[in-house]
């Protein structure tokens, strides 16, 4: 068939370029299949039939067209693009070959051939074609574009940019070349020049979603979320059931923690499409965040068998096993995403967390160095770090790792923090305060902050100033359990005992799972002579969530004993907290067995068997150390210390009978010699041990406190002191009159024979006291005025615990040990002028 007239190829080819194909056919007198036609008529015939969806007819028009003209390679190259529409991706495939094999300079089939290939993820052969395109048409702004996606797609973001810019330099109005700059420009975190290129692409296309979406996605990371959000609602009014966009704004409401709305738009983009891995992911992190774990798991393996190298998705999944304590399971995940992404800062950031809390502390400080390689400047890691160095002493690297994070980030509250806790524990007070200071400058709410300079001004015995921050922290949060706690221990070392009082019971009652304060109101009760209320609360010292439990639960195949019949029963008693502790309590051990008990098993100290052993109602004494070898079954066992409870001990029922314990004869006599002298002989002890919690308070800081001693007449002082290397050449002093025996004492059985030849013990609150006191030995007690022991009570000069026997005092100032020895010394003086 032929043109109708002369020149209506022109006119048809004019009505193809404006998209009137159907007004273009009409003057091609041609029907679909013809060969009698010109190739170039054929050709665009065909592409009219294209553009008006007829695909069939295009693909005959362009088959004629070929049998019309086998070398016309602009119809092979228009059959590629039909067949490549249509997912015949061989056809097309050869199609474009067969195009550049006619036309090797073929710029537009160089082009489509890459596109092809970039679908197929053939990067390498889809750049080298768009370098091809390139080569022959230098400005080919659309082959810039797409090896700029190519880019792109592998991160390789500098790349990407200068193709991107090299479009647009070409074609200045290339709206989608301007909105992937936006997109690539944010990605390297340029997000004023990101902005720019979004705006530029929305301004040449108000209608391109993909364009409003991206800047509403730059605009999210600039925190300008509510022009972020009008983006995002642009972008879905343009195109309501575009995932992407759907996924976008659901990122939006994420970060703006508005959960349900977020969740809302991470479910209507996976309606839309289901195997939207990114989608999926995000949600199952909303469903992690509002504590459906369950579902978060199921959402995280979902992404993982649509992409099981999906690295976010592992990072994920760690995040729920974490929240849910699945650690094992957690560190395994972490692991996978690392092993995937072994950059993955975050992965390696958690990992180590979990390492650090489970106590692996070399493989925790692995992975942050790990990190640290990837990302030096990087704050939370070298702070994370410190804290790691911190646990395992290396204190000055520990110290370094905090300054080097606060170098990065100036006002950074929490490496502060924990550079004042490592100067508190290295004892720079000074250093401390200044960091707390500088913090609570910086963060005046910082509640934790407060609480802790609290702690740090009562350790300095500055009271006024530790109330004030405590009342500071508490003003800031009124429900804070532990500040209530420390502010409860302030209150009790000045004596406001009725307050402090108050104060734990109000932690207890916002905690009721928080155990320091019933252990401290234990503590309390017990001190002011309220024993049947304290007992119970006592129970708390061996309670696991204590920050430091004063006691662990031995693991025995038979129950603790929590007061039941014993009547032909057989219990266990085992040791716990000092030596001193164990000798008080001993004296119970009748108690059970006037119970009913038909055998009674003591456990103690290695060094307290010699002494105890003889103790009355113990059927058999053995050391801990040996105890686990030798156990028989009983019916239970108890702590030591839980007997009075059990027993329901108050003031005017503590078993009290002197003596209760006595000396082995064989070592008295094996020590008379040693300590016979026809002066009024006194013992000494001037420390106690140096792990004890309190031991501070409780300890003379030297021999030489005691000095106005020696100027008593008719005394001989023996020093039962042990552990006095440091002392020593004090000790051994010939110009003083002490006699020093503590280097030479094995055990506690050698201190109670020495003791039963001496006329009077004075010491420190140490185990001395109860050897002397269970003896019904003479035993004048030294009491620190700051914590002092709960078993002396409040303001009593004597112990129920040893009714006539001990005498108290009492330090009336903190760290003032100068005026009660001076009362010592006049008392001592009258009480051998009275003997």
């Amino acid at each position: 068939m032929a043109i109708r007239k002369a020149g209506s190829l022109d006119a048809a080819i004019a009505f193809y370029s404006r998209g009137e194909f159907r007004e273009a056919l009409a003057l091609l007198d041609v029907l679909p299949g013809s060969d009698l036609a010109s190739a170039e008529m054929l050709n665009i015939a065909a592409a009219c039939a294209r553009g008006m969806g007829s695909l069939q007819d295009a693909e005959r028009y362009w088959e004629s067209a070929l049998r019309a003209d086998p070398s016309h390679a602009h119809s092979h190259n228009n059959l590629g693009i039909l067949f490549h529409q249509t997912k015949r991706l061989v056809e097309a495939e050869a199609a474009y070959r067969h195009a550049l094999s006619l036309r090797p300079d073929y710029a537009e089939a160089h082009y489509n051939l890459g596109l092809l290939y970039q679908e197929a993820g053939k990067l390498q052969d889809a750049d080298a074609c768009y370098r091809n395109a390139l080569r022959v048409r230098p400005h080919y702004a659309q082959a810039h574009n797409n090896l700029g996606i190519l880019f792109q797609e592998q991160a390789l973001w500098e790349q990407a940019e200068a193709c991107f810019r090299q479009a647009v330099a070409v074609e200045p109005a290339y709206a989608e070349a301007h909105n992937n700059l936006g997109f690539v420009l944010a990605k390297l975190t340029r997000l004023s020049e990101a902005e720019t290129s979004c705006r530029q692409a929305v301004a040449l296309r108000p209608d391109l979603a993909a364009a409003n979406n991206n800047l509403g996605l730059v605009l999210q990371e600039m925190q300008r979320f509510a022009e972020a959000q009008a983006a995002h609602l642009q972008a879905l009014s343009l195109a309501p059931d575009n995932a992407e966009i759907l996924f976008g704004l659901g990122q939006l409401f994420h970060r703006t923690r508005h959960l349900d709305e977020a969740e809302n738009c991470y479910r209507r983009a996976l309606a839309i499409k289901p195997d939207y891995a990114e989608a999926l992911n995000n949600f199952g992190m909303i469903l992690r965040e509002t504590k459906r774990f369950v579902d978060a798991e199921a959402a995280c393996r979902s992404v993982l068998s649509l992409r099981p190298k999906y690295a976010e998705a592992f990072y994920n999944l760690g995040l729920v096993y974490q929240e849910a304590g699945n650690v094992l399971e957690a560190l395994d995940a972490y692991q996978r995403a690392i092993d995937l992404r072994p950059d993955y800062v975050e992965a390696l950031l958690n990992q180590g967390n979990l390492l650090q809390k489970a106590n692996h502390l070399p493989e925790a400080q692995a992975c942050y160095r790990r990190a640290l390689t990837c990302r030096p400047e990087n704050a939370d890691l070298h702070n994370n770090l410190g804290v790691l160095l911190a646990k395992q002493k290396h204190f000055a690297d520990a110290e370094s790792a905090y300054r080097r994070a606060l170098s990065l980030r100036p006002e950074y509250a929490e490496a502060l923090h924990n550079l004042a806790l490592l100067y508190l524990q290295l004892k720079r007070f000074e250093d401390a305060e200044a960091s707390l200071r500088t913090l609570l400058r910086f963060k005046p709410d910082d509640t934790d902050a407060c609480n802790s300079l609290g702690n740090l001004l009562q350790r300095a015995n500055r009271a006024h100033e530790a109330e004030e921050a405590y009342r500071r922290a508490l003003a800031l949060r009124p429900e804070h359990a532990a500040t209530l706690n420390n502010l409860a221990t302030l209150l009790q070392q000045v004596q406001r005992f009725p307050e402090a009082e108050a104060s734990y019971r109000r932690a207890i009652s916002i905690a009721p799972d928080y155990p320091e304060p019933k252990w401290n109101l234990g503590f309390l009760l017990l001190y002011l002579g309220r024993l049947d209320e304290g007992w119970p609360l006592m129970e708390t010292r061996y309670d696991k969530a204590l920050a430091k439990p004063i006691a662990a639960k031995p693991d025995l195949p038979f129950p603790q004993w929590s007061g039941e019949d014993l009547a032909g029963k057989s219990i266990l008693v085992w040791p716990e907290q000092g030596f001193g502790d164990e000798i008080q309590f001993v004296r119970y051990l009748p108690l059970l067995k006037a119970a009913g008990a038909a055998r009674v098993t003591l456990v103690c100290k290695a060094a307290l068997v010699p002494l105890l052993r003889s103790a009355a109602g113990a059927d058999q004494v053995l050391a801990d150390s040996e105890a686990t070898g030798q156990l028989q079954a009983h019916d239970y066992w108890t702590f030591i210390l839980s007997l009075p409870l059990h027993c329901r001990t108050t003031v005017e029922t503590i078993p009290a009978k002197l003596p209760y314990l006595a000396p082995d004869q064989a070592r008295v006599g094996h020590w008379r010699e040693r300590v016979a002298d026809e002066s009024v002989k006194v013992g000494l002890v001037w420390k106690g041990f140096g792990g004890h919690v309190n031991d501070a308070n409780r300890s003379l800081p030297n021999l030489g406190c005691l000095a106005p001693l020696w100027s008593v007449a008719g005394v001989s002082f023996i020093s039962l002191q042990r552990g006095m290397e440091k002392e020593s050449a004090l000790v051994r002093n010939p110009e003083l009159p002490l006699l020093d025996l503590g280097a030479d004492i094995e055990d506690f059985a050698d201190t109670a024979a020495i003791v039963s030849q001496l006329d009077l013990v004075i010491c420190v609150d140490t185990a001395a006291a109860h050897v002397a006191g269970a003896l019904g030995k003479p035993c004048w007690v030294l009491l620190p005025f700051t914590h002092p022991d709960w078993r002396w009570m409040d303001g009593r000069a004597d112990s129920p615990w040893y009714p006539g026997v001990v005498k108290l005092y009492r330090q009336t100032r903190p760290d003032d040990w100068s005026g009660m020895i001076q009362v010592l010394a006049s008392d001592l003086a009258a009480w051998v002028r009275a003997r």
